[in-house]
């Protein structure tokens, strides 16, 4: 999520068009999302934020227009739904209602973190720990709706979770100095061991709400981001001391993942670590190879890269949206969405998830 500027609040407005729920055969019975605006699909939307995408050009290539995804088209969550078998996308928690919870929730709001106070400068988000109380809620009407608590445990426990925490603790807090103490509170590798602690414990509450199949979402490179870039006054080179961060993250959450499948009481459940950074980086640096063009610069925005500010309310976004890798300052698009997605469902090489894919997963 980048950092929006406030000229935007004078000019966002509200509203969400829900796609078509239609029931189809999936490979698990129900699909929850936990994350930030990598998979928001609207639960920002009513919220007093910066940080929403209820307007054009977000939405330009989505058959509801605009819904809250910050992207073209399709997020992630989205693809991955298609991927196991659902038949329509799994609706924001914000808008859900009836039985639609038996089939997933996503729960994701953009500028949220794995800390409380991660991104408040935008104003209102969901952080994990709401998430989490949101996802309680859930399972307690679940719960009404199968005839008991044992019904519901059974239910899950078959479902798929997906996790994306992390960027917005590091780049809506830890790297803005002006605003937040962390970085004058802790080194980055303190910083990143403190994270990865307050993730671990919110994981395992997630497991004693029913979690069983669970994959947890690697950190891009968000170093080369175009918001990134721009403000390092750079079209060339990723900002380094960034990705460096992203990687010690990504180190000890591919380790926590060891830990958690070693951990024998939590009986039943398997977790896996999905390999964004890597993935990202083969297409920036090899991007014709992907059908890409550009991988600098974003498809919408202003300034250098298209990185100074996001995405403004109807700017002309660019027209070979398919050629980009990023949508805005710090999305990507969805020709690039559809590529994570799809080598983290069945993976193309061995280090695209740890210790296996999500096919792998949810066959369990």
């Amino acid at each position: 999520m980048a950092p929006y500027n406030k000229f935007v609040m004078f000019i966002l407005f509200f509203g969400i068009i829900l796609p078509t729920w239609v029931v189809g055969k999936p490979q698990v019975p129900c699909y929850f999302i936990f994350g930030d605006s990598l998979v928001d699909n609207g639960n920002n939307n009513r919220l007093v934020t910066f940080a929403k995408a209820t307007y054009l050009p977000h939405g330009i290539d989505f058959s509801s227009g605009p819904t809250g995804r910050f992207c073209n088209g399709r997020n992630f969550a989205d693809f991955m739904a298609e991927h196991l078998g659902f038949a329509s996308h799994i609706p924001p928690f914000a808008f859900s209602n009836g039985s639609d919870i038996l089939l997933g929730l996503n729960y994701a709001s953009a500028a949220a973190g794995i800390r409380h106070e991660t991104g408040h400068h935008l104003g209102d988000r969901i952080t994990f720990n709401q998430q989490l109380q949101n996802h309680k809620l859930t399972v307690s009407s679940i719960s009404d709706v199968l005839g008991g608590s044992d019904l519901a445990s059974n239910y899950l426990q078959k479902c798929f979770y997906h996790i994306g925490f992390g960027s917005n603790d590091y780049l809506n807090n830890y790297f803005i100095t002006a605003v937040y103490e962390t970085s004058s509170m802790f080194t980055v590798e303190e910083f990143t061991k403190v994270l990865i602690q307050q993730y671990r414990r919110q994981i395992l509450k997630l497991y004693t709400y029913g979690a069983r199949k669970v994959a947890l979402h690697g950190l891009g490179p968000i170093g080369c981001t175009p918001y990134e870039m721009s403000r390092h006054s750079s079209n060339e080179s990723c900002v380094e001391y960034i990705n460096t961060a992203v990687q010690l993250f990504n180190h000890y959450l591919k380790l926590l993942v060891d830990e958690l499948n070693n951990n024998r009481r939590l009986q039943n459940a398997k977790f896996i670590y999905l390999n964004f950074y890597d993935m990202s980086m083969e297409v920036i640096q090899q991007p014709s190879a992907f059908g890409f063009r550009v991988v600098k610069s974003a498809c919408c925005g202003t300034g250098l890269n298209n990185g100074a500010l996001t995405c403004l309310p109807f700017e002309v976004p660019c027209r070979n949206r398919n050629e980009y890798f990023f949508w805005d300052a710090y999305h990507s698009t969805e020709a690039a969405n559809k590529i994570a997605s799809r080598r983290t469902y069945q993976a193309l090489n061995e280090s695209d998830a740890y210790p296996f894919d999500i096919y792998h997963l949810v066959q369990l």
